[in-house]
């Protein structure tokens, strides 16, 4: 019988960042999450590098990761040998080829399940975006139709003003 795993989503969500446009994991969070250590995570990584094309995993530069490091408040710890590796959603799918340990596997199911809930949020954010600047769109040239209806109709009273004239002689009984 195999142990269920469940990590909450927070955690997972908590670890993706958003780096050269891109939303990713960092390798030493992945070790941890997959419970392995980040060592074996680079070894097979680079084993396997056919399988990392650059859309899939890249290294941080080192302002990257200066700038990365300094968002989450960590210590250098003595220094890194290597800058970290980071994996976008189809790198981390990969990895569960290249990692082919059961927790691997479920960890990985469950991080590509949030990165799929993050895309679905944000497309709906975007659909009501684009609802709303649809509703602003209509209601601008509702206020302009509306503007050019008062126009007519202030010309309209002007043309009507013109008309009369001014001494008429009355038609009806005289006393």
């Amino acid at each position: 019988m195999s142990k269920e795993i469940t990590i909450p989503d927070e955690i997972i969500t908590s670890k993706i960042y958003l780096i050269r446009d891109q939303k990713v994991m960092l390798d030493q969070d992945l070790a941890e999450l997959y419970n392995v250590e980040t060592k074996q995570l680079k070894r097979q990584v680079r084993r396997n590098i056919e399988r990392f094309p650059e859309d899939f995993m890249f290294e941080l530069t080192k302002e990257e990761f200066t700038v990365l490091r300094s968002q989450f408040g960590t210590s250098n710890r003595g220094g890194t040998r290597y800058m970290p590796m980071v994996f976008t959603e189809q790198g981390v799918a990969m990895l569960s080829s290249v990692l082919n340990s059961p927790t691997a596997i479920k960890v990985n199911i469950q991080i590509i399940r949030v990165f799929t809930k993050i895309r679905q949020m944000l497309t709906e954010n975007l659909n009501l975006q684009l609802e709303i600047e649809e509703i602003k769109k209509k209601l601008t040239n509702h206020s302009k139709n509306i503007e050019l209806v008062f126009d007519y109709l202030d010309e309209l009273n002007e043309k009507l003003d013109t008309k009369k004239p001014k001494d008429r002689n009355k038609i009806g009984y005289k006393k």
